[in-house]
């Protein structure tokens, strides 16, 4: 007769002390999202989960780059994604449809709201000065089948699939045909970038649609103070504007055909920008979302998630 044997044991003991998410957890006070997002609970409490949790199972979404089904396995699996997340060992954790509402009832304003707090949070503890920024713009690939949009242009006779006709017959209303360099061209949205250069930590991230160029962007992300080093998108009018009207001075390469164009100078800023280039070089470049709101949200996700990623190589 054999006897059975039982362990108690805990999920905290389950997480390995080293893990990232324990570190995550020490880098970000949670409690100010959890006072942001208390004014939008129910209906019945999102199911007993609350908002505040509902939100960390988004933000391992975007760290780990998951799509709702995947998250809801990922929840369902990993013992560190319970911790992170405040889920019992034995406790079911959410379905996928309540993803996609939690991120609709959260909405983008109230997001960029939790970034900037988390923002003030790094300011205040040293790791974010805006003295010196990198600006940048980057593409975003919508998901499209241009054919049947150019299928159904010629349906309505239109005679070309421009932006102005894309408006009328694309399934993603707000997406557009970019261009940079004059031979690269794309579908969707434009990705706008400031980084703190003492840190490399994301101080603004806002999304365009495609066709809004480099220098029109500025504005959405240009920092408060100090310098904005910039490519050669950024060294006309829109942008300059932009930067005098804050008191930010414009460190941006200048086009080869300006007059007071400095090699010397503008090799320096390359120099400078070069860094943080290759690190955004790396970024996905393909949209999961319909529509500016939607891809802004997953965008502003994306930098709290890198942040946070930054902080662990920093701090070490």
């Amino acid at each position: 007769m054999s006897a059975t044997q039982m362990t108690i044991i805990s999920l905290e003991e389950l997480v390995a002390k080293e893990h990232q998410y324990r570190k995550f957890k020490e880098l970000f006070d949670f409690s100010i999202v959890d006072k942001e997002l208390a004014d939008i609970e129910s209906p019945a409490n999102y199911k007993g989960y609350g908002v505040a949790r509902i939100f960390k199972c988004l933000l391992l979404q975007f760290m780990e780059d998951l799509s709702d089904r995947e998250l809801e396995r990922y929840l369902s699996d990993s013992n560190a994604a319970k911790w992170f997340c405040e889920f019992n060992l034995t406790e079911n954790s959410p379905d996928h449809t309540v993803f996609s509402r939690i991120r609709s009832k959260i909405g983008t304003e109230k997001l960029a709201q939790i970034f900037a707090l988390f923002r003030d949070q790094l300011k205040a503890q040293g790791y974010m000065s805006e003295v010196f920024t990198f600006v940048d713009a980057s593409h975003l690939i919508s998901k499209a089948n241009l054919w049947q949009e150019r299928d159904e242009a010629r349906q309505k006779k239109y005679e070309k699939l421009n932006n102005e006709v894309l408006a009328k017959v694309a399934y993603d209303k707000q997406a557009r045909i970019g261009c940079k360099g004059g031979n690269k061209f794309w579908y969707g949205y434009k990705k706008h970038v400031s980084v703190d250069i003492q840190s490399g930590l994301i101080n603004k991230v806002a999304v365009t649609a495609a066709n809004v160029t480099d220098a029109k962007g500025f504005k959405h992300v240009m920092p408060s103070q100090g310098a904005a080093y910039a490519d050669k998108g950024y060294c006309t009018k829109p942008a300059t504007q932009a930067a005098r009207r804050k008191g930010v001075h414009l460190a941006a390469v200048k086009k080869n055909n300006m007059l007071e164009k400095d090699h010397n100078l503008d090799g320096y800023y390359t120099k400078i920008r070069a860094p943080f280039e290759r690190v955004f070089s790396q970024d996905n470049k393909r949209v999961r979302y319909k529509g500016i709101a939607k891809n802004q949200f997953s965008e502003v996700m994306r930098a709290i998630c890198f942040n946070l990623k930054r902080l662990c190589v920093i701090t070490a």
